[in-house]
C-alpha cells in the first residue's frame, strides 16, 4: 500500500507504512546508518502529515515486520486485547495524540487501554509529539510493580544500586554496595553486571547479596545480570535467585542474536515464580533494552530504531516484569549521536513503555565517544523525573569502572529526588529510617547516627574470600 501527500504543490510518496514511520522519526544517526532516515526536513514533515491521517487500526492489518517470519509480530498480534482497544479504535494517529493530551486520558483510562495498544501504535504517536507532550502523557501513566518493595507509585523514584567491579571482587562490590545504601540507594534492586560468566563466580555474587539483604532485613531484591540460561542453571542448583535478567530486542532475529526466545523466557519466568521469593509481590523479571540493538544485529528489517525498541516492550509485557530499563546512550553515537538525540530517545522510550503498561526505568547514560556530557544527562534526568520515571541507576561517581560508560550517581539521585519532591519506595524508606540512614522527609542523617555503620565489620565478613 502506497502513502502520499501533497505539500506546497510537491507530492511526497512512501512505499509502505514502514517507510512512513522511518521518515517521520526525529533525526538520529542510527536511522541514517541504516539508510532509512528522512532525506530532508520537508520529507520528514510530509511523513508526519501522512502518519497523522493514518488510522490506528491500520497497524493491526499492516505489519512492519511480517507476521509469518517474526515471533514478536505474532506475539503482539495474537495477544492484542481488542475490547481494550475499543475506546480509541476509531481514531487516527493524530487524533490519538490529541486524545492522549486531553483530560479524557486519565491514569485509570490509560491503564485500561494499555493491553489494547500495539508497540507500533505507541511508536507512531510518539513521532508526532514534542518533548513536553511525551512528558505530559507519560506522567499520567502509573505502572506499579512489586517484589520485596513497591515501585512506581506516583511521586516516587527508585534507584538501582549498581556496584560493578572489573574483576567481580567481592570486597570491591561490598564497598560500593555499602556506599550506595548509605546514600539511600537500592530500592529498585541491587544489581551487578558480572565481568565473568563463570557459574561459581555468579553463585558467590548471588549468595553475598542474599546474605546482605537477609542480615540487615533490607526490603529490596538482588540480581546478577547474566544470561538467562545461566540464571536458570543457578536457580536449579539452589542459588538464591530473586530476579531473572535478560537483554531483549524488538525482532525475532535480534533476540536470537542474544540467545533468547519467548519459549526460553517463559521457562525462566515460570522457574522464578516457583521460587516464591517475593514478599509483597511476584513481579520477578528484569529486562534491559536500547535503541540500536536491532540494527547492530542486522535484524531491523528496514524498521526505524525507535519502533524496533518499542517492539521489545511488546515482548517484555508478556511477563509482568518488576523492572524494564532502557539503557539509552550505551550502544554509542552510531545510533544516538549526541546529547540532543539521547535526550529525545530517553523520553520516547519512557513514554512508549509506560503507555504499553510497563514499569519503565532509564539508565541515563552515554559513552565517552558520543557528543554528549554530564550536563546533557542532568537535563534528561530532570525531564524523566518530571515524567514519572520508575527508577534510575546509582553508580559510584557516575562512572562505571567495569562497563566503561558514564551513568548517574548516588548524588544525582539525591539531587533529583530533592529537587522534584520524589520519594523512595515506601518499604525501603521505612527501613532507611529504622537504620537511622535517613530521617524525616527522606533526608540523610549524620553518619554518627547510622546503625548500618555500627555493623560494618559484619558487612565486611560477607565479602571474605
Amino acid at each position: 500500500m502506497r502513502y502520499r501527500t501533497t505539500i506546497d504543490g510537491h507530492v511526497f510518496a512512501f512505499e509502505d507504512l514502514k517507510q512512513v514511520m522511518a521518515c517521520a522519526s526525529p533525526a538520529r544517526s542510527g536511522d541514517y546508518l541504516a539508510g532509512i532516515g528522512a532525506a530532508t526536513a520537508q520529507q520528514r514533515m510530509a511523513a508526519r502529515h501522512v502518519l497523522a491521517e493514518t488510522p490506528l487500526a491500520q497497524f493491526l492489518t499492516e505489519a512492519l515486520v511480517p507476521y509469518e517470519s517474526d515471533n514478536i509480530t505474532r506475539l503482539v498480534i495474537d495477544t492484542h486485547d481488542a475490547p481494550a482497544f475499543v475506546p480509541v479504535a476509531h481514531l487516527t494517529v493524530g487524533d490519538f495524540r490529541n486524545w492522549l493530551l486531553s483530560e479524557r486520558a486519565t491514569p485509570a483510562v490509560l491503564t485500561a487501554l494499555a493491553p489494547g495498544l500495539t508497540p507500533e501504535m505507541a511508536a507512531a504517536v510518539s513521532k508526532l509529539m514534542r518533548n513536553q507532550d511525551l512528558i505530559a502523557v507519560a506522567k499520567k501513566c502509573h505502572v506499579v510493580s512489586r517484589f520485596r518493595d513497591t515501585l512506581g507509585l506516583p511521586g516516587h523514584l527508585a534507584v538501582r544500586l549498581q556496584p560493578n567491579h572489573p574483576t567481580d571482587d567481592l570486597r570491591g562490590i561490598a564497598a560500593s554496595t555499602l556506599d550506595g545504601l548509605l546514600y539511600g540507594a537500592g530500592d529498585a534492586v541491587i544489581g551487578i553486571n558480572p565481568a565473568s560468566d563463570s557459574l561459581p563466580v555468579l553463585d558467590r555474587l548471588l549468595r553475598m547479596l542474599d546474605e546482605l539483604i537477609a542480615r540487615f532485613e533490607i526490603p529490596t531484591q538482588s540480581c546478577v545480570l547474566t544470561h538467562v540460561t545461566n540464571t536458570l542453571r543457578l536457580a536449579q542448583e539452589g542459588a538464591p535467585v530473586d530476579l531473572v535478567f535478560q537483554s531483549i530486542g524488538g525482532t525475532e532475529k535480534t533476540n536470537r542474536s542474544f540467545g533468547v526466545t519467548p519459549e526460553l523466557l517463559d521457562e525462566a519466568h515460570a522457574a522464578a515464580q516457583a521460587l516464591g521469593r517475593g514478599t509483597v509481590g511476584d513481579n520477578c523479571m528484569y529486562f534491559e533494552t536500547g535503541q540500536g540493538s536491532a540494527l547492530s544485529a542486522d535484524a531491523n528489517f528496514g524498521v526505524d530504531q525507535q519502533t524496533c525498541e518499542a517492539r521489545a516492550y511488546g515482548l517484555a509485557r508478556r511477563y509482568r516484569p518488576l523492572l524494564v530499563n532502557t539503557v539509552v546512550g550505551f550502544i554509542g553515537p552510531e545510533y544516538l549521536f549526541d546529547g540532543k538525540q539521547i535526550i529525545r530517545a530517553g523520553l520516547e522510550d519512557h513514554f512508549c513503555g509506560k503507555l504499553l503498561g510497563l514499569p519503565m526505568g532509564c539508565d541515563v547514560c552515554y559513552t565517552n565517544h558520543a557528543e554528549a556530557d554530564q550536563d546533557d544527562m542532568d537535563t534528561l534526568l530532570v525531564l524523566l523525573g518530571t515524567a514519572g520515571l520508575n527508577f534510575i541507576m546509582g553508580v559510584p561517581g557516575a562512572d562505571d569502572v567495569m562497563l566503561n560508560y558514564q551513568s548517574t550517581s548516588f548524588h544525582d539521585a539525591l539531587f533529583v529526588r530533592e529537587t522534584l519532591g520524589l520519594q523512595r519506595a515506601p518499604e525501603f524508606e521505612a527501613w532507611l529510617q529504622r537504620m537511622r540512614i535517613t530521617g524525616g522527609e527522606g533526608r540523610l542523617l549524620p553518619p554518627a547516627a547510622n546503625r548500618l555503620l555500627t555493623d560494618i565489620r559484619g558487612l565486611s565478613a560477607l565479602a571474605a574470600p
